[in-house]
Formats: C-alpha cells, sequence, structure tokens
C-alpha cells in the first residue's frame, strides 16, 4: 500500500493505522465488485471497521481523547514520531532548506487522511457505529496513559490541524507545537526512569507524578532560594552546579525535587530519576539526552553508599572526572541523609594505615563533585507547629488552634519527631477522621 510519505514514514509501522489505511483502500475499491460479491466485500469491510472503531475508543480511554478520534489519533502519531524534521524544529524551530521541501509531501498526504468523509463511508456502507468516533465524549476520569494537560494539547492540535486550509498552513502549525512543547515522550512527559532490559537502557515515562509545589513546602525559605536559584540559571542555561540536598529524613529534600518537575515543566526542564544500582547504565542515559532541546536533571534520591559499595566510582566518572565533557544540558540533583554520602569509619583514621589521607580523600571526593550542597534540618518544636499552622489553614480545618497544637504535639511523639513529613502526616489523619 502505498503512502505517500517521507520523513513520517514510521506512521504506516503503527498496526492501527494499517489497519485503518487497508480498510480505506478497499471501501475506495468496492466499485469494483458487483452484485453478491460486493455485499460481501461489504460485510468483510464492516467487520474491519468495528474492530478499528473498538481499538479508537480503546485509545480514547487509555489517552482521554475527545472529538473526532481519527484526528487525535493522527496528531498522536504526529507528536510522539521523533524524526530529522520534528526534532529539528523542537531544537531550532522549523529549518529552511531541503528537509522542509522534502516533509511538505508528508503533509500533503496529511491532509487527504484528516479530509477522509468518514459519515459518507459510514453511510454508504450501513456502519452507523462509525460516528462514534467522529464526536466522541470522554469520561473525565479516562486517561491512564496521559494526564490531561498532555491529552488536551493532543486534542488541541488535532483540530487545529483539521481546520488548516492546506498542507502548508498543517506544517506550520505542526512545527510551531514542536517548538513550543517538544516531540516524542521526552516532549511529552516532565519526569522519567531508567529502564534496562533485553533491548537494552530505555528512558521510560512516569506517568503520575505528585502536584507538589513549591510553596507547598512549609518554612526552609532559604534552602528553597539558593534550590531555585541553581535551577533557574540551569534552565536559562547560565553556569549552574550539580545540587546535594542533604539533612534529616522528612524535611522537605524529595518534595524539593518533585515541585522543580513540576513548576519548571514549562521552561523545557525534564527529570530523569535513576537508582545507584544503575550507575553503569548513566552514560547510556546521557547518550540519549545530550542532544536534545531540553535541559537534563538527573536525580538519585536517598543517595548514600556503605563502605562495600563501589558504584559511587561510575557516579564519580561522569560528574567530573572522565575523559569525556558531560553535556551543558545535563546536571546531577542527588538527596541523601548523609552530608559525604559514603560511610566513613574510624579504620579510614587509623595509623596503620600509611596512605590514611587518601583513603579519607577517596570517600569524601564525591560529595565534592556537588558544586551546590544545602542543607535540610529538622524543624524545632515552634518550627514545627507554624508548619502544623499553616497546613490547617490551607486545609480549613476548624479545630482551635491551642487543641491542634496540643494534638500535634502528641502525634509527632509516636510518629517520628518534628519534621514536615510528620506535621504533614498529622493534618490526613485530621482530615481524614473529620476532627
Amino acid at each position: 500500500m502505498k503512502t505517500g510519505f517521507v520523513l513520517y514514514r514510521n506512521l504506516t509501522k503503527n498496526d492501527l493505522f494499517h489497519k485503518i489505511m487497508s480498510s480505506v483502500c478497499r471501501y475506495k475499491n468496492i466499485g469494483d465488485f458487483s452484485g453478491r460479491d460486493q455485499e460481501k466485500e461489504k460485510e468483510e469491510l464492516a467487520e474491519e471497521l468495528f474492530e478499528c472503531i473498538r481499538r479508537l475508543v480503546e485509545l480514547a480511554e487509555e489517552c482521554g481523547f475527545h472529538g473526532n478520534l481519527w484526528h487525535c489519533f493522527l496528531a498522536d502519531l504526529l507528536v510522539n514520531d521523533e524524526n530529522a524534521y520534528s526534532l529539528s524544529c523542537e531544537q531550532r524551530g522549523e529549518p529552511a532548506g531541503t528537509i522542509t521541501e522534502a516533509v511538505r509531501q508528508d503533509f500533503y498526504y496529511l491532509k487527504t487522511l484528516f479530509d477522509l468523509d468518514l459519515q459518507r463511508m459510514a453511510s454508504e456502507l450501513e456502519v452507523p457505529e462509525l460516528t462514534y468516533i467522529l464526536n466522541y465524549k470522554r469520561d473525565e476520569r479516562s486517561g491512564r496513559m496521559y494526564n490531561h494537560r498532555i491529552s488536551g494539547r493532543i486534542c488541541s492540535l488535532a483540530q487545529e490541524l483539521a481546520e488548516a486550509e492546506n498542507a502548508e498552513a498543517m506544517q506550520a502549525i505542526t512545527a510551531d507545537f514542536y517548538k513550543r512543547f517538544g516531540v516524542g515522550k521526552l516532549g511529552l512527559h516532565k519526569s522519567f526512569r531508567v529502564v534496562h532490559d533485553e533491548s537494552g537502557v530505555r528512558i521510560e515515562p512516569i506517568r503520575n507524578i505528585a502536584h507538589v509545589r513549591f510553596d507547598d513546602l512549609v518554612g526552609y525559605e532559604s534552602a528553597k532560594k539558593k534550590f531555585r536559584d541553581n535551577t533557574d540559571a540551569f534552565v536559562a542555561g547560565r553556569p549552574a552546579n550539580n545540587c546535594l540536598l542533604f539533612g534529616d529524613a522528612g524535611t522537605g529534600k524529595s518534595s524539593c525535587i518533585k515541585a522543580m518537575a513540576n513548576e519548571y515543566y514549562e521552561k523545557g526542564l525534564r527529570v530523569i530519576e535513576i537508582y545507584k544500582y544503575q550507575f553503569q547504565d548513566l552514560n547510556a542515559v546521557i547518550s540519549q539526552i545530550k542532544n536534545r532541546g531540553y535541559r537534563f536533571v538527573i536525580y538519585m534520591d536517598d543517595l548514600s553508599f556503605e563502605e562495600f559499595e563501589t558504584e559511587y566510582k561510575y557516579l564519580k566518572a561522569v560528574i567530573e572526572g572522565g575523559l569525556e565533557k558531560k553535556p551543558e544540558n545535563v546536571l546531577i540533583y542527588a538527596t541523601s541523609n548523609r552530608r559525604h554520602l559514603i560511610r566513613e569509619s574510624y579504620s579510614d583514621k587509623e595509623d596503620e594505615d600509611m596512605h590514611t589521607g587518601d583513603t579519607v580523600q577517596e570517600k569524601l571526593s564525591l560529595a565534592y563533585r556537588f558544586g551546590v550542597t544545602i542543607y535540610f534540618g529538622r524543624p524545632d518544636k515552634k518550627e514545627f507547629q507554624n508548619i502544623v499552622k499553616v497546613l490547617a489553614e490551607r486545609y480549613e480545618i476548624k479545630m482551635p488552634l491551642e487543641e491542634l497544637l496540643l494534638k500535634a504535639n502528641q502525634w509527632e511523639l509516636t510518629h517520628g519527631g518534628f519534621s514536615g513529613r510528620t506535621a504533614t502526616q498529622f493534618i490526613d489523619y485530621i482530615r481524614g477522621n473529620g476532627e
């Protein structure tokens, strides 16, 4: 089946796209049959269309699409197709030269696909169910693959492309989308995890990230400012440092990272979470992101090493020390309860080792590679009570303040002591029990 695509040939590899186009071709050739043969062809084609309808509806529920599902499906394919043209648009805007001329043919063909008269097709084949996909109304709770922000953008793009006057206008609309929002999974999603299986090292989206904002972290104003100043410089393309957030448990270190992923997404920042057993995959991860038009924070949560663990040497080489320079669009952010990351022991300082200083420096050298270190300390009683008070006001808890603080003090005695996490858990308990 001839498709007419040059740079967007990956679209034809999609099984549903192939099935729908096969059905369209059969529909256009149905006049070649007559009598009973034509009736049989119509019946078989109707069965094919029912399968296509089923799959488009399932896709809509999975992705949260609405409106014309055929157009949304095509827009989704365009948004996720990483080719020479789409990646150029993402990084620099629509390119000039032969590549733009070559892709124009693709948009001429896409225009014919958007203009397919499915209403007429449904009528002639006596498949009224085909009209279900022309004005689909979704359940607001649908969307396992995309959140509403992403699905909304794809549906809006689908509508704009359907209303475009010609192929040139469609190309301009698509190029602008790539420039503003990016292409593929790295363009659509905020945060990612690393997967290593038989096919190699992959970066996979984290589809549901907690909607934490910096304002949700009560207190720590100095720490938050230092964190945001460094991140602001990074996303603006100015010099910035790798960042280590260290201190007591439950004090907001991980919350800062989640808030960063949410609040800096629109500025082109993406967060990739990696665990220490995956450090040997760091170079493979960086090779996949170094030439993309985004800023990446590689995030390591609760980073620390015991004496027998040597994975930190991979990290040292990547941060600073290897022959290959770390890309300018990549920084390392880590959280830890330990300032020096690697457990030290008194034996490191005993005199029988004539190179005691070397042993200590080897263990401290990883922490020294983080240019910005930010301390998150456990709040005192007054600070803890202020956190409780602010959270109670935010959630409109009507309990008298004196009673609220008394209960909060009783709660912290058996729930880990003074910390922002303890205060949040206490407020959640109060909200959940209707007090």
